[in-house]
Parts: structure tokens; sequence; C-alpha cells
């Protein structure tokens, strides 16, 4: 068939449609290069699909050397053992080894473990807290939110790399950067640098937080609040707690995670409210916090056996874990060397407001 001098042939495959354009003629192409084409369609499929799979080994792989090294190195936890290995890996000659330089999978590994995350958080732990400690941490969320973004601004940093920032110190750290990071638009480079500032003052935070209840006097169930409210990673209050105390480990952690909850109405605020947001193509609330909001729906409702849980909890690991892997592989040296001041400022302050604010209130209404 022509369309005025352009022929236009096509020919169907399973892999997809490929056209074929001829110009100044009529005469259709031959049968054998049509199938010349589609072999060729196919094998690139085909190769593809290869790849993406072998780019979830090395992902899978680290995450699960995290796990076995996390056993060894409690304070550190699988979480930031991967985040570790990923910029080690990057920023040596491994990072460019075919097959591990590729990493756009853990993308999708780290939303799947923000969405398993929910199977941590049945809804009676949540109000187990009591009113204070709902008050505490709904306090702290939105103090650390809109002071980080007030500060940000005013030393005059970009509205996509405040953002980052305001969303990882005031929720979940590098998990909440990631389910984010989309949706504002953020450039690769100020998603490592607001990943690299919430490792290294979450890191911070893990060891002094301990150590000033200790001084200030307060009791394991205030200290464990405090560092529930404050710290930025969830692996972090993990490790804080074992210092604290067994017993704190469980209070601090359930805390954290009613942290963790607030990520999906922030989700919803920045999609409608950030300029240049994906708030218009993109959905109301991003697939994973959904289906974050679902399993904390079914880990509530009891339907699954504790058996089922202890393995779910298992992958939820594995999968953040991979998640981390990739960010740390996102943290180039040469690209984040030397720090900015002004990030550096705000990533203090912004650790500042949410200590301050969770121990004022933890002192006040506890």
């Amino acid at each position: 068939m022509t369309w005025g001098v352009t022929g236009v042939y096509w020919a169907a495959s399973t892999t997809g449609t490929v056209v074929v354009m001829q110009t100044m003629t009529a005469r259709p192409p031959s049968r054998r290069l049509l199938r010349k084409l589609l072999r060729e369609r196919g094998g690139r499929t085909l190769l593809r699909q290869r790849g993406s799979a072998a780019t979830l080994v090395a992902p899978l792989a680290a995450a699960a050397l995290a796990l076995a090294l996390g056993t060894v190195v409690p304070l550190l936890g699988p979480l930031l053992i991967a985040l570790i290995i990923g910029v080690v890996v990057v920023n040596s000659r491994l990072g460019s080894h075919p097959a591990i330089a590729g990493h756009g999978a853990t993308r999708f590994l780290l939303r799947l473990g923000v969405a398993a995350l929910g199977l941590r958080l049945p809804f009676a732990d949540i109000v187990s807290i009591g009113p204070s400690g709902l008050v505490v941490i709904a306090a702290t969320v939105l103090a650390t939110f809109t002071g980080t973004q007030y500060v940000g601004r005013r030393l005059g940093l970009e509205d996509g790399l405040v953002m980052l920032i305001a969303t990882g110190f005031s929720i979940c750290g590098a998990a909440a950067i990631a389910a984010v990071e989309d949706t504002v638009r953020a450039r690769q480079q100020h998603v490592a640098l607001a990943v690299a500032m919430v490792t290294i003052y979450g890191s911070a935070m893990m060891v002094a937080v301990p150590w000033l209840a200790g001084v200030i006097g307060l009791s394991d169930g205030q200290a464990a609040i405090w560092a529930g409210a404050s710290i930025h990673e969830v692996a972090q209050v993990a490790a804080a707690g074992s210092l604290i105390g067994t017993s704190a480990v469980a209070l601090a952690m359930t805390v954290k995670l009613g942290r963790v909850a607030l990520l999906a109405p922030l989700s919803v605020v920045l999609a409608r409210t950030t300029p240049g947001a994906k708030g218009a193509t993109a959905p109301l609330v991003p697939w994973f916090i959904v289906a974050f909001v679902g399993a904390v729906a079914v880990r509530t409702s009891g339907l699954l056996p504790q058996g089922v849980l202890s393995v779910t909890d298992v992958l939820t690991t594995l999968l953040l874990a991979a998640g981390m892997y990739g960010l740390g592989m996102g943290i180039r040296a040469r690209d984040l060397w030397p720090l900015p001041v002004q990030v550096l400022t705000l990533a203090t302050i912004s650790t500042l407001i949410a200590a301050g604010t969770s121990l004022a209130l933890v002192l006040s209404l506890t």
C-alpha cells in the first residue's frame, strides 16, 4: 500500500510491530527483509528481557550479604550495610562491570519493600502508643517537614532537593526519599545528596540519642519514644532501641512505624501541591503507597498466621536492602565532593528540629 510517494508496510510479531518505510516507490518490501526485521526485533527484545533479569542478581546478592552481615554487626543493620555495599561497589572498579553497573530494577524492589512494611504495622500497635505518643509523632513530622522546607528555601537550595531532605528526615530516611523522588521530579544528584545526608546524620543520631537520654535521665520508655520520633531510618531506630535496652526496641519501632504510616498522606499532599510535580498526570496516590495501606489492613485483620508474617518480615528486609544497595550505587564520591555547605547546614538544622521537637514533647507529655 502507498500513501503519496511513501510506502508504509507493517508486519506483526509477538514482540511488537515492525514498520518498514519505503520512499519514492510502491513496490512492497521482500518477505526476506520482513523476516529479518522480525528476527532482529525479537532478538533485541529477548536481550532486553535477559538484561532485566540480570539486573536483579547483583542487588539481591548484595541484600543477602547485608542480611548475613547484619547478624554480625547488628548496630548497623542490613539496610545501612546494603547502602554501604552499594557505595563501595560504585566507587570501585566493580562499578563499571556490565553485570553490576545496571541497577534500575532496585527502584521497583525498594517500592515493594516500602509496601511490605505495612505488614509490620497493625493499627492496634499505633493506637497502643496512646494520645501523647501520637501527638509526639504527628507534631515532630509536621515541624521537621515544614521547618526543613522553610530553612531550605532561605538557604537558596532547589525545591526538589529541599523536598527530598524534608521527607527523608521527617518520615523514614532513604525509603521515603525514594518514595517521593518521582513525584517531585528530583535530579539523580539531589537524590544521592539527600540519601547521603540522611545516612550520615541518622547514623550519628543512632548513637547520640541513647547516650543523651542517659545524660538527661530519661526513662527507657521516654528514650524509646524519643528515638522512634527523631531518628531517620527504621534500621537505625532498631539499633538505637537495642542500645537503650531490650524492652525499648518494640516501643521505639512502633513509634517509628507510626511515622512511616504518615508517608501515604504526605505523598498525596506532595503530588498535589509541589510545583512541577506529577500530580496532574500520575495517580492520586502511588501504587506502592496504596499497597502499603492495604498491607496495614491485612496485618490488622489478623488473617496471616505468625509463621507467614515471619517469612514476610525477612522478605521485606531483603527487598528494602536490595533497594538500599541501589541507592548506594547512585552515590558517587566524585559527584558529591565537596559537599555543599548549604546542604550540610540544612541537614544539621533538620536533624536538630526533629530531635528538639520530639524531646520537648516527650518531656512535657510522657
